[in-house]
């Protein structure tokens, strides 16, 4: 089920944060995801967030600050089974258009997004990591 985000659900959500980021972008030290761990703390419940629970325990969750996707994060374990595209999903229900930033190098992130018809609009240099990532469009109107 995919629901809101309530306070409760912010240390399940960090572990989720920290576990995803560290195991899909291999190639950025696991100290910047630790040294950043305090700043998502801060702003994650100032964000809109849509957690995927089955019950009791989140598996997943889609962090969005208006249409913009912060990140998609699923459980190791519960990846690979269509979670990520229902988050996904669900905010294209509610959202007009959608844009976000994936690392180049993480493929399988960029696979997942041009498979859900988001356009590659321009490709910059992140100025935290030094990594290339991809600025990704997504438009109802486009499907």
């Amino acid at each position: 089920m995919i629901r809101k985000f309530k306070k409760d659900d912010l240390k399940e959500v960090l572990q989720i944060w920290l576990e995803t980021n560290i195991k899909s972008h291999s190639f950025i030290s696991e100290k910047y995801w630790n040294s950043s761990l305090e700043y998502v703390k801060k702003a994650l419940p100032h964000s809109e967030i849509y957690v995927y629970e089955i019950d009791g325990t989140i598996h997943g969750f889609i962090g969005m600050e208006n249409n913009y996707i912060a990140g998609i994060f699923v459980r190791e374990k519960s990846q690979s089974i269509g979670l990520g595209k229902q988050l996904l999903d669900y905010a294209k229900r509610i959202k007009q258009n959608l844009s976000l930033n994936v690392y180049a190098k993480n493929a399988r992130a960029v696979k997942f997004y041009i498979r859900e018809n988001f356009k590659t609009q321009s490709e910059q240099v992140d100025s935290n990591t030094k990594e290339v990532e991809y600025l990704m469009t997504w438009n109802s109107s486009q499907n």
